[in-house]
């Protein structure tokens, strides 16, 4: 007997038309089919002896009418698109990166039922990069296993095809683990054009093979994944170009300044200092006159990514302009900027070019120094106290490091006058 009413039955066929309708990554044939589907549902029931097979999924069962089976099937393909919708909007909902890995491990892990954890990898040249996990818990960042050279991530990567392990106990893959886990996992390349730019590993608790549905939904996850994921890379290279330095490869101004921002609103936040280096090439226009400004720009780009090798990875150097650079010290007083300084002075010192004819470039460094919060309370009054300095390094001291004199405020305006 058909347990669906009108009422639910004309609901489900509503629903789906609707998201039929609406979809487009459907085919024209597949829409239309679809839609055929709908529209026989609609006339009345035929006699059971008429039922159609209706596939491997859902079969009608003793008592069930062929049309019941056929509703049934068409509720969890509307389902399937339903869920695709929803996976559609929140893979581009954002063009960051790691936004992005979070987002489909989250929706992998609700797909399935008994997931134990979800994780991505990366591949880009061969290598693999650990990109975004969650476990059932809802611990992130914390991969579920690590890529063996012919582990299950490293093989899915290279093959480009989809493995699916029902039993990792006894599983070849498995076989050289310090300890045989229990369960099952499917791994999964992430695919633009035929290239592989990731891997999403399942695993589940239960044993057994993955159902028709798991498998499809997940399959439309992954194909999600893989345009987000290329969205999100090539944003996120069109972003680092645009805050690079096109010379050297350094921050740029624009990069500086907002890392100036962001220094000062953690320094008032947490009372720490921090320290403002400005610094100049010594030297540096005689191998303009001399050698031309394309050997100029090597010469900028050896000597600058050189200073770079002797900062800390928690501070930051950007190209200000010209031969001109910025340290950032975070969380860095005068004494200890200082040393900082002196270790700069001493690498320069050791800085060997080769130029055009058999030459050697050899070149000093001048800069200033200005804390926060004795010297300015702002990124650009930072700045302009640090290049104070530096001015009157290059002009009495060259080839050292001076302090700021005193607090630096904010330039008057044009209508500003003194009362």
């Amino acid at each position: 007997m058909n347990t669906a009413t009108p009422n639910h039955r004309a609901e489900v066929l509503e629903q789906a038309r609707r998201i039929v309708l609406e979809d487009g990554r459907l085919s024209q044939a597949e829409r239309q089919e679809l839609l055929n589907l709908i529209e026989t549902l609609s006339q009345p029931s035929q006699p059971e002896a008429d039922s159609p097979n209706i596939g491997q999924e859902i079969l009608p069962r003793k008592g069930f009418s062929a049309d019941h089976a056929l509703l049934s099937l068409l509720k969890q393909q509307a389902d399937e698109l339903d869920a695709l919708k929803k996976l559609s909007l929140s893979l581009t909902s954002s063009l960051d990166l790691q936004t992005v890995l979070n987002a489909v491990v989250s929706e992998a892990m609700r797909l399935v039922q008994h997931t134990f954890s979800v994780d991505i990898f990366l591949y880009k040249d061969g290598a693999l990069e650990f990109g975004a996990a969650l476990d059932q818990s809802g611990v992130r960042s914390q991969p579920y296993t690590i890529p063996r050279k012919d582990g299950l991530t490293n093989t899915v990567a290279q093959r480009g095809e989809t493995i699916i392990i029902e039993r990792m106990s006894l599983h070849e893959l498995y076989k050289e683990e310090p300890y045989r886990k229990q369960g099952s996992i499917i791994g999964i390349p992430l695919k633009i054009n035929q290239n592989v730019v990731g891997v999403m590993n399942l695993s589940r608790t239960s044993e057994g093979p993955f159902s028709p549905s798991e498998l499809r939904l997940l399959g439309l996850l992954a194909d999600q994944a893989a345009v987000a994921i290329s969205n999100a890379s090539l944003h996120q290279l069109v972003s680092r170009q645009a805050y690079s330095d096109t010379v050297t490869g350094l921050p740029n101004r624009r990069a500086l300044d907002e890392r100036l921002e962001r220094e000062v609103l953690a320094a008032r936040r947490t009372g720490y200092p921090f320290t403002v280096v400005m610094m100049d090439l010594d030297g540096f226009k005689n191998v303009n006159d001399t050698y031309g400004h394309i050997v100029g720009d090597q010469v900028l780009r050896a000597v600058f990514n050189y200073m770079a090798t002797s900062v800390r990875s928690s501070d930051f150097l950007a190209r200000y302009g010209g031969d001109e650079m910025t340290l950032i010290l975070v969380q860095t007083d005068l004494p200890a900027a200082r040393l900082v300084t002196e270790k700069l002075l001493e690498r320069i010192r050791q800085f060997r070019f080769p130029a055009p004819g058999g030459g050697i470039v050899h070149l000093g460094v001048s800069g200033g120094i200005a804390m926060y919060p004795i010297h300015a309370m702002s990124g650009a009054d930072l700045l302009r106290a640090a290049d104070e300095a530096l001015y009157r390094a290059k002009k009495h001291e060259r080839g050292s490091f001076l302090v700021a004199h005193g607090f630096t405020g904010p330039l008057s305006g044009p209508n500003s006058f003194d009362l």
